[in-house]
């Protein structure tokens, strides 16, 4: 009954009342986990990776929320718990490389009805990979926050500790890049 009362509330109030109540976590984690899931995702190209490193991310959030202040927005701060764990979770995989994506390619996607389709789809996503990979660090932060995470522009920039100004043309100068080299 409470927690439905609290759906209106905002992130902020939430979290400092989810300091001593895991119910009220559990609904900031309802509101914020496929958000940050597609964000693993994009960053680890695994389902499990992205489940494991999601759940290592509310963990670290719930051990840090006494931490949260509220000044700026909640998705912000969760994001910018998320970018961490993600570069760790990067620096570890450079110790220990894994298989690469070429082994996934060969099983069948029952989603996809022709051949040619899923050749045309794989072939934009390699393209989108790549091109990715060979932008700045910075853009494709920006980019990965912005379509995987799903934030706004202003909590893009503060998770990146950038200006608005800058996301936006970190977005736009990535997107330009994108169009160019893949449609």
């Amino acid at each position: 009954m409470i927690v439905e009362q609290l759906q209106n509330v905002n992130d902020a109030q939430l979290a400092k009342a989810a300091r001593t109540d895991t119910q009220l976590f559990d609904l900031l984690y309802r509101r914020h986990v496929t958000a940050v899931y597609r964000y693993c995702f994009a960053q680890t190209n695994c389902p499990t990776e992205a489940e494991d490193l999601t759940a290592q991310i509310f963990l670290a959030a719930w051990a840090a929320l006494p931490r949260y202040n509220g000044r700026g927005s909640f998705a912000a701060w969760l994001f910018g718990i998320a970018r961490r764990k993600c570069a760790d979770f990067h620096r570890g995989r450079y110790r220990k490389p894994e298989e690469g994506l070429d082994t996934a390619v060969a099983l069948p996607d029952p989603h996809i009805p022709s051949l040619e389709q899923q050749v045309y789809r794989q072939g934009v996503w390699d393209c989108i990979q790549q091109t990715l990979g060979a932008c700045s660090p910075d853009r494709r932060e920006a980019v990965y926050l912005r379509f995987w995470g799903g934030l706004s522009v202003a909590e893009t920039a503060a998770a990146m500790r950038k200006s608005e100004a800058s996301v936006k043309m970190l977005v736009s100068r990535a997107i330009a890049e994108l169009k160019e080299k893949c449609v």
